[in-house]
């Protein structure tokens, strides 16, 4: 069928009906604002109502119209169910796109940073406390999900293969007890080992010291700290940390800033699953991480996808092994 043939009449009805949903959904103000603010973070019905002082059922009403318009997809955690904003790869694809161009286009409002940094801080701190109080038992908590020879051949095989514009210096994020720091050691001129838990980060001290590793700088504080020192490097590493963390998407973000031109971020963590005993056993934060999901918080932090790799473990969780890069120009 030529582009200039017509559709049959159920299909235009059907057409219609969805271009009809989908600036219903684009024509409240509040709805703007949800996408806007679901462009930079995953977020819970319970958060939504808190950042924007509405009711559950109100909020959820909300959430129906916009994912009627197939603006937003869910995903459940648990007991809760969270929400991100669409990939446009449905009808209307170009228009959505155009649509969440721009509401990009506006900052969100001061009101909802300052909500959205608050629940963001609150998820923080719920990981600070459990490496806080269980940085002896890492590795056993660990391995009852993903050990570190599960996943380590992989990820240095994923290095290795990602071309930079330099191997000066490298970041790892989370080093965990810093087993991954000995190959960036041996490949990078100089490495950074960042971490917002001080006793997981002296552990990693501990590990390079047995190693007598001598390239290492070791940094207490979180990725935000690192751009606030105006950091930079060639690469940046983070092995099965984004699950911890309470915003990956602004991991990423911060990522993108800390990358010299032509840098990469080269990555390793879990794909979603379903297993709520993870939260609890091992301190996560999210159920893993849904592969489409990093592939839009990176392109929105300017980064371009890469390879990707998928290992499934006897366990019945899967890994991903991801790169993305920082344009050269």
């Amino acid at each position: 069928m030529s582009s200039s043939t017509p559709l049959p009449i159920e299909a235009q009805q059907a057409t219609n009906l969805e271009l009809a949903a989908l600036l219903k959904a684009a024509g409240d103000p509040l709805r703007l604002d949800i996408l806007r603010l679901l462009g930079r973070d995953s977020l819970g019905v319970m958060e939504l109502s808190r950042i924007f002082d509405v009711k559950q059922s109100g909020m959820s009403h909300h959430l129906k119209v916009l994912a009627n318009a197939n603006l937003v997809v869910s995903r459940r955690e648990g007991n809760s169910i969270f929400y991100r904003r669409a990939l446009p790869q449905f009808q209307h694809q170009e228009l959505i796109k155009a649509l969440f161009d721009s509401v990009d286009l506006q900052p969100l409002s001061a009101d909802n940073q300052i909500g959205l940094g608050k629940i963001q801080e609150e998820r923080a701190q719920a990981s600070r406390d459990f490496f806080a109080n269980n940085a002896e038992k890492f590795r056993e908590q660990q391995d009852l999900i993903a050990s570190y020879p599960a996943y380590a051949e992989a990820a240095l095989e994923m290095l290795d293969s990602t071309p930079l514009s330099a191997r000066q210096a490298a970041l790892e994020i989370g080093p965990g007890e810093g087993q991954f720091l000995k190959p960036l050691s041996n490949r990078f001129e100089q490495v950074i080992a960042l971490d917002n838990s001080a006793s997981m980060l002296q552990q990693a001290k501990n590990f390079c010291h047995k190693e007598q590793l001598q390239n290492i700088e070791f940094i207490h504080g979180d990725t935000r700290a690192a751009t606030e020192q105006h950091l930079k490097v060639d690469c940046i590493v983070l092995n099965m940390v984004l699950h911890h963390t309470p915003s990956p998407a602004s991991i990423l973000l911060d990522a993108s800033t800390l990358l010299n031109p032509g840098g990469a971020v080269v990555m390793t963590d879990l794909c979603h699953h379903d297993q709520q005993w993870a939260k609890e056993a091992c301190g996560d934060l999210w159920l893993g991480l849904d592969p489409d999901d990093l592939s839009n918080w990176a392109r929105q932090a300017g980064l371009t996808e890469g390879e990707s790799q998928y290992i499934a473990l006897r366990n019945g969780f899967q890994i991903q092994f991801r790169q993305f890069f920082k344009p050269a120009h």
